[in-house]
């Protein structure tokens, strides 16, 4: 009866009609997912998230499903099997569906997966007021040997429930991985006792404001906002530093140098970067990459060591930020950049055109 174009067939004894389906909607595998499940079974993982407002899927992802270690399941492409022990009160129903508490979800998500995802799934779920974050560590805690524990314990001293978004979590996480932390989340601005803004993240006693741009700060109107707002800023006595996708993902070395590279590929007025996770003593070493010395650092030269380590490089590079102006910051000729383009960009990069 279920053959022919009329209806489409997702999982095996699981049909959808044609007018019903969407190939992309995780909504409609879930609710397939969840006829196949056995006894003790739930949605999980980052599935479990989207049910729950977290959106951390990308196209195309299978359907995560846990459980219990005794029940079985086809496999088929469209689900991700995990078989964990799964109690009663880490199952509830939510939208209808099966799925893993909230608790459990977060716990299971920042086991698994690379670190810096694993933070970003943990502080959307914190943000979301899903889970409180002493929760989730008193669960952690009852369950110290389970896989991806100690990634977990790293991933919970790290998390932030004010993060308001995932590239905002990266670009903490890149901050701290290069030893410049404290750094406050989602910081009120004030002067003279009048509000002025509210900053991504902030080393308030330096009056240093780092801002993530995304997509949206293109637009007409949010771009004559990110003006106006970003003026009551620096009148306020505040640097602010503003960096979008492609600094975080694709130049993470040059963002944590803050401003473009000097005349030689190496930044002007800070160290070189660490690499993330890296901790490297200073040692004697050739200098600067090409054996060129350093634009505005004194010494440089080939006994220049080549890393500072974690905690002076931290301290050096907030000194260096409270000495600087604008126009040190940006360090080459703004050739074709607008008034309009300049107040907007604060000290983003820019960089000489050809």
């Amino acid at each position: 009866m279920l053959r022919g174009p009329t209806w489409v067939r997702l999982l095996p004894d699981v049909y959808v009609h044609r007018d019903a389906h969407r190939a992309d909607d995780p909504r409609m595998w879930c609710d397939a997912a969840a006829l196949r499940l056995p006894p003790g079974a739930a949605v999980a993982g980052r599935s479990a998230a989207w049910l729950f407002g977290v959106d951390l899927l990308t196209r195309g992802d299978p359907v995560t499903v846990l459980l219990p270690t005794t029940a079985r399941l086809r496999a088929h492409p469209r689900l991700s099997i995990v078989r964990s022990p799964v109690s009663e009160r880490d199952r509830t129903r939510f939208a209808g569906l099966p799925v893993t508490t909230a608790l459990r979800t977060a716990f299971d998500l920042g086991r698994h997966g690379p670190r810096a995802e694993a933070l970003v799934a943990v502080d959307a779920l914190l943000r979301r007021r899903m889970v409180e974050l002493t929760a989730l560590r008193a669960y952690a805690a009852e369950r110290p040997g389970w896989p991806g524990s100690s990634l977990l314990r790293e991933v919970l001293t790290l998390a932030e429930p004010a993060s308001e978004s995932p590239m905002e979590t990266r670009l903490r996480l890149l901050l701290l991985d290069a030893g410049l932390g404290p750094l406050t989340a989602q910081h009120e601005v004030r002067h003279g006792g009048r509000f002025v803004a509210r900053v991504d993240l902030a080393w308030p006693a330096l009056r240093i404001a780092v801002e993530y741009d995304g997509d949206h700060h293109r637009e007409r109107t949010q771009f004559r906002r990110d003006v106006a707002r970003l003026n009551a800023l620096r009148s306020a006595g505040w640097v602010v530093l503003r960096f979008t996708a492609d600094d975080v993902l694709r130049r993470p070395e040059a963002t944590v140098a803050f401003g473009p590279p000097g005349p030689h590929g190496t930044p002007r007025h800070h160290p070189a970067p660490l690499t993330p996770h890296r901790r490297t003593a200073a040692r004697p070493g050739p200098g600067p990459p090409h054996g060129r010395p350093r634009a505005g650092c004194a010494g440089a030269g080939p006994s220049t060591p080549t890393h500072v380590p974690r905690a002076d490089f931290g301290a050096e590079w907030s000194r260096g930020l409270a000495r600087l102006r604008p126009a040190d910051v940006l360090g080459v000729p703004l050739t074709g950049v607008s008034a309009h383009e300049w107040n907007a960009m604060d000290v983003k990069t820019a960089r000489r055109r050809p």
